[in-house]
């Protein structure tokens, strides 16, 4: 914006008055050295104004291009920049800087109305709709914080110093300013009262607005669309609110797109998620939440990469006081039509729930499992969905679909189908599952675990699941860590396997999206409650670091697992136990990609070209299916498991032949 402002001529007041213009007191009016009167027209003016440069042209869409200036508005107390384009202000705009390039056009009411923070500080009642998990939404929150803020309740003093640290940020931000930033575009739109527009934004057709911001960026901008009510809210750069979507105490991601008649109330949003039709209460919605369906609800939940089904539902209201039952579905899991889990309730990653399921069960040791309902009851497959073609396909599309283009990512955001965080849950799994088995015994036709049933044969099928999936996840470590090196000696190998640091071992958490190990979590904790952590900037680079050195931690905690499955230490471990590990790698590898090979040939079973070809024979059916489907040979993720399985024996053939001329050096 223009720094050096003057007092306008005489000629300058009377060539407005002449043009419509009022004003209690010209004075108090500013202009830029540069300024045009022409530009200005049937406008009211109050309170000390600030007005630049008015010179350029201004497009709309269409390629339509209109003067920059202002028309048709009552502007009080405003600092407005260079080139904006005001036009058709039904009320009025009040206490305002409008930066540089700004377009507000056919607008009802733009003000700010005494101190406000613009959403900074919103309490979220999270989870628990009867409170105790609230979260303070802020322009900066990340899952990761959030996460603490909302389920770390235990650590009282790390909660509550996180706490003062966002206070001391909303004070801050705290002023009886609003503001639109340089580029922002609000156009035909109702009441925005204590909103706080980022640059470049776009706000279109959104109906009423209160007490919020808009973290737009000109790298990513956020989009507000038609029929938008929004209050007490922060949306952050990328993000897209559009359709008729209602919002009430949300925070909304990085990224993530809320569409299509959705509302959601005392919700949070993090990176890429997506709400359309639906709604959803109380939620905390880790990355890649998504749900697309208008009978699906959401209520009182912990999910991240989730995929809801239509008419997905879940209950909190089997209560005597109060809504306060929660449940949490880990990551990665999917959510049948018509599918309901009555809270309090725990589903492992990766499960496929389908059915309706009315006990409180908790299957967080059992990923990659089917969660089915058969007459009432709940059924559990353990493992199965590791052979799922479409479980592996999400995990490839997630990367592939991050659409965050902020420089500043806030989420940190791992990946990972297969890691200390899923493997360990597997080892309790295999486990459990042998537990199961020796109490109950092999005659057993079902086993009963936390209100689940579990057939026998699905019972031995998953230890077998789970052991593959071990096997590959170790073997993958093992394989990326020795990639490339050669070792004169068994000294250097060894020295090569010892892991750089301590840090690993142990359980792992998921911090809605972040994998970390638990002890790294817990050090983090109680740096907070000793003041070592004290700002807000210093809490985020710590999650940021557990986060780059996953890696590291990684093969600490895969190096102990495979010290522990060859009953010896590292400084013991020889060329023979690495070709062993490579050569049930390679098996592992094989076995699960021919099981998810043959669960996509499924997809190109006579069954699947039910529909097709209608007006012909079988040959047209067949026909129409290849024309729209394409052949199974030809499909890309069938190419892709061919390539992968050559690809991956050659690594552990290539290893074992490193190994065996080692082994000969030795």
């Amino acid at each position: 914006m223009t720094s050096k402002f003057r007092s306008l001529s005489e000629a300058e007041i009377g060539r407005l008055q002449e043009q419509g213009c009022t004003c209690c007191d010209w004075a108090s009016v500013k202009v830029a050295q540069e300024f045009n009167p022409e530009r200005v027209r049937l406008t009211h003016f109050s309170g000390d104004i600030e007005i630049g440069v008015l010179e350029k042209t201004v497009a709309f869409y269409g390629r339509l291009e209109k003067p920059a200036g202002i028309t048709g508005a009552t502007i009080h107390n405003c600092k407005i920049g260079s080139n904006v384009y005001i036009n058709n202000i039904h009320n009025y705009i009040a206490n305002y800087v409008i930066g540089d390039n700004a377009v507000i056009d056919n607008v009802n009411l733009l003000a700010v109305e005494g101190e406000t923070s613009f959403g900074n500080g919103t309490e979220v009642s999270v989870l628990n709709e009867a409170g105790g998990r609230e979260v303070p939404i802020y322009d900066h929150l990340t899952a990761q914080i959030a996460y603490i803020l909302a389920l770390y309740r235990h650590r009282q003093k790390a909660v509550e110093n996180i706490r003062k640290m966002i206070s001391r940020y909303v004070a801050s931000v705290r002023t009886s300013w609003g503001l639109v930033a340089a580029g922002a575009r609000i156009i035909n739109s109702g009441s925005l009262k204590n909103v706080k527009i980022g640059p470049d934004a776009v706000i279109e057709g959104a109906i009423r607005m209160e007490n919020g911001t808009i973290n737009s960026c000109r790298q990513d901008p956020v989009y507000i669309g038609p029929g938008v009510f929004a209050e007490d809210f922060i949306a952050c750069s990328g993000s897209k609110i559009t359709d008729g979507t209602i919002i009430y105490k949300c925070f909304v991601g990085q990224g993530t797109v809320l569409a299509r008649q959705y509302s959601a109330e005392n919700s949070i949003y993090f990176a890429n998620c997506g709400g359309f039709h639906g709604e959803a209460c109380s939620v905390f919605a880790g990355p890649y939440t998504v749900t697309h369906h208008k009978s699906t609800l959401l209520i009182a939940g912990l999910f991240s990469f989730l995929n809801a089904g239509s008419g997905t539902n879940q209950s909190n209201h089997m209560y005597k006081l109060g809504p306060v039952h929660q449940g949490v579905v880990e990551r990665g899991s999917k959510t049948a039509s018509d599918s309901y889990i009555l809270w309090p309730a725990k589903v492992g990653p990766f499960t496929v729930v389908m059915g309706r399921h009315y006990k409180n069960s908790d299957t967080s040791d059992l990923p990659f499992s089917y969660l089915i309902e058969h007459e009432d009851e709940s059924i559990l497959v353990p493992g199965v969905n590791l052979r799922s073609v479409g479980t592996v396909r999400d995990a490839r599309k997630w990367p592939k679909r991050d659409r965050r283009k902020d420089p500043r990512k806030l989420d940190c955001i791992n990946f990972k189908l297969l890691s200390p965080y899923t493997i360990q849950k597997m080892l309790n799994g295999c486990q459990l599952l042998r537990d199961l088995r020796a109490t109950s015994g092999k005659s057993t036709e079902y086993f009963t675990y936390h209100n689940v049933r579990i057939k026998n044969t699905s019972l031995e099928n998953g230890i077998e699941l789970y052991q593959i999936g071990i096997d590959k996840f170790l073997g993958n470590c093992l394989i990326k860590h020795l990639e490339n090196k050669q070792f004169a000696n068994v000294e250097e190998l060894r020295d090569t396997l010892t892991p750089q640091t301590s840090t690993g071992t142990g359980k792992w958490v998921d911090l809605a999206g972040l994998l970390a190990p638990q002890e790294s979590v817990q050090k983090m904790l109680s740096d907070l409650e000793n003041s070592q952590l004290s700002t807000l900037e210093q809490l985020t680079e710590s999650f940021r670091l557990m986060h780059n050195n996953y890696p590291v931690y990684e093969w600490t905690w895969a190096a102990g697992v495979l010290q522990q499955r060859l009953g010896k230490a590292i400084e013991e471990i020889t060329p023979d136990d690495i070709i062993e590990l490579a050569t049930k790698w390679k098996q592992a590898v094989v076995e699960l990609d021919h099981r998810l090979y043959a669960d996509a040939k499924k997809e190109f079973a006579a069954t699947a070209q039910i529909g097709y070809g209608l007006d012909g024979e079988e040959e047209t059916k067949q026909s129409d299916f290849k024309a729209v489907r394409g052949a199974f040979e030809k499909n890309s993720f069938v190419a892709e498991i061919e390539k992968h399985i050559i690809t991956k024996t050659r690594l552990g053939d290539e290893l074992i032949s490193r190994m065996e001329k080692l082994r000969i050096k030795s």
